[in-house]
């Protein structure tokens, strides 16, 4: 199963119309050249929160995660993209192979209190499956077991804590 699409929140918002490449912009084929436009884009100035996300789903659907990730963060420092923009960013590094620095910011936009019961769970399972990646065994079991409270029935997340608990018995068995 695909992490990019495991939720409203983390999959692609259809936010990205590639503002950077307007009308009077030409295309953009290459993400070389789709960076660059972004890049001068923002230059001419801060981008708002909208904007900032906006670049990065394109820079993303590129395939440029670590650019992407860039702006992800500067769009969660507004506070109305703070949670979309964090866990953009840790979807964005994940892919890009930073797999702790995604776990930073999923936990970071765990802390944004808007957070709804349902985003919570969708970063929660993204942020557990992460730190599994990591070996993290016990964090992850952690965020897991924290999922399974809010959601018990979420995707396959019964089959993960028993998949874990019992490879860390056989672990501390030895």
């Amino acid at each position: 199963m695909n992490e990019t699409n495991a939720a409203p929140l983390t999959q692609e918002t259809g936010l990205a119309s590639h503002r950077a490449s307007s009308e009077d912009a030409e295309p953009v084929s290459r993400p070389g050249a789709l960076l660059q436009t972004i890049e001068a884009a923002a230059s001419t100035g801060t981008p708002d929160g909208q904007e900032a996300y906006e670049q990065g789903t394109a820079l993303k659907n590129v395939g440029l995660f670590r650019q992407a990730a860039e702006h992800f963060e500067k769009a969660a420092q507004d506070p109305t993209y703070a949670l979309k923009g964090f866990a953009q960013m840790g979807l964005s590094l994940k892919k890009s192979g930073k797999q702790e620095e995604a776990v930073a910011a999923f936990r970071r936009a765990l802390q944004i209190p808007s957070t709804s019961s349902k985003e919570q769970v969708q970063i929660l399972y993204l942020l557990g499956r992460t730190l599994e990646s990591l070996g993290r065994i016990p964090e992850a079991l952690e965020a897991y077991r924290w999922l399974r409270r809010e959601a018990p029935q979420y995707r396959d997340v019964a089959m993960r804590i028993e998949s874990l608990s019992t490879r860390r018995m056989h672990r501390d068995n030895r």
